[in-house]
């Protein structure tokens, strides 16, 4: 008898423990399919209009006295009870009343690496997916430049909506300088703050070498190339006057092909006077022919209100617990680096 609830005691434990490990493999399975279905970001759309007009009308509320505002409010909802019931009295007759267009607002902040091209993308695809004949997109730009091909490639990102006839206008709040300038020379129009950084056409590599420090210790260092020009200068070897040409002979061509996109983007420019590597503010800018206009973002986005509905396009890619760990090191690493340049070439107020 002893023998018989042992044994069957044994097999309910023996069970649950199965039972327990097909739930735990259960579970791992299914999240892992979820994790395949999921998008990898989500993309977002925000009505600026209707932010705006809240804004308004929340300090015109705060400028009246308490008995006003209540009769500011009544008189308010009611009018907006009116049109909405005016608008399902058309839907429902079949009258089409004529839409405005829309202006689509995307954010670019750019890095050294120009890693945000790939939520630029989604946001760009996702409009030329919707977009109606009159509709316009406003960039807000920002970014001091970085890698050729990086910024290249956002360049070609916004020739997109160039290539649709959809009408693009750049704005530069505080700086678009090198690469960041790159981009905004593509758009139909360009416009930025008083003080905003415009320019910087130029091409610029840096890189220490430690040979003689590793000489000095007796270390040696040994780097075997395919190819004459595999490595023009290194980190660790001698550097030869050979390849030090070389390597300005990239640059100088590099150069050149950015001088000729932005005066293929801009061809009434006087490229050979502002494609020094010089940056100006933006009243000299305009006066140079870089940008088109003197306005702030806001300014912009409020003088298009009357005409378009204004809705703001984000990507919100979605990132592991590491990746932001390494993007936010990235970021303040980079931030630095920044702020020492500016410290370094730029003046103080």
């Amino acid at each position: 008898m002893d023998l018989l609830s042992n044994y069957g005691l044994f097999l309910i434990k023996l069970m649950t423990i199965v039972v327990v490990v097909f739930a735990v493999v259960a579970i791992i399975v299914n999240a892992r399919l979820r994790k395949r279905c999921q998008p990898a970001g989500q993309l977002q759309l925000m009505h600026l209009s209707d932010e705006y007009q809240q804004m308004k009308e929340y300090l015109q509320l705060a400028k009246m006295k308490p008995k006003v505002q209540k009769v500011w409010l009544k008189q308010h909802k009611k009018a907006k009870k009116q049109k909405e019931e005016a608008e399902k009295h058309a839907v429902k007759q079949g009258i089409k009343d004529k839409q405005k267009s829309t202006l689509y607002v995307i954010d670019f902040k750019g890095s050294i690496d120009a890693c945000e091209v790939m939520e630029l993308r989604e946001e760009i695809s996702a409009v030329l997916a919707i977009a109606e004949k009159g509709d316009e997109v406003l960039i807000r730009l920002e970014s001091p430049g970085g890698i050729v091909h990086g910024y290249g490639l956002a360049s070609s990102q916004l020739q997109r909506l160039r290539d649709r006839g959809i009408y693009v206008t750049i704005s530069v709040d505080k700086i678009a300088a090198s690469g960041g300038y790159m981009m905004a020379c593509v758009a139909d129009r360009v416009v930025a703050a008083p003080f905003a950084i415009i320019g910087s056409i130029g091409v610029v590599a840096q890189l220490p070498n430690f040979n003689r420090l590793l000489k000095l210790n007796n270390i040696d260092v040994e780097l075997h190339t395919a190819g004459r020009y595999k490595r023009t200068l290194t980190l660790f070897g001698k550097n030869t006057e050979e390849g030090r040409e070389k390597f300005q002979e990239y640059l100088n061509e590099t150069h050149l092909l950015f001088k000729d996109f932005v005066h293929q983007m801009r061809p009434a420019l006087d490229i050979d006077k502002v494609a020094t590597g010089e940056h100006w503010y933006g009243r000299r800018a305009l006066a140079l022919g870089l940008i088109d206009d003197i306005i702030t973002s806001d300014e912009f986005i409020i003088s298009h209100m009357d005409l378009f509905n204004v809705f703001r396009v984000h990507y919100a890619r979605r990132r592991k617990i590491i990746d932001r760990i390494t993007h936010s090191t990235g970021s303040m690493v980079e931030r630095l680096l920044i702020k020492w340049w500016q410290h370094v070439k730029m003046p103080l107020l």
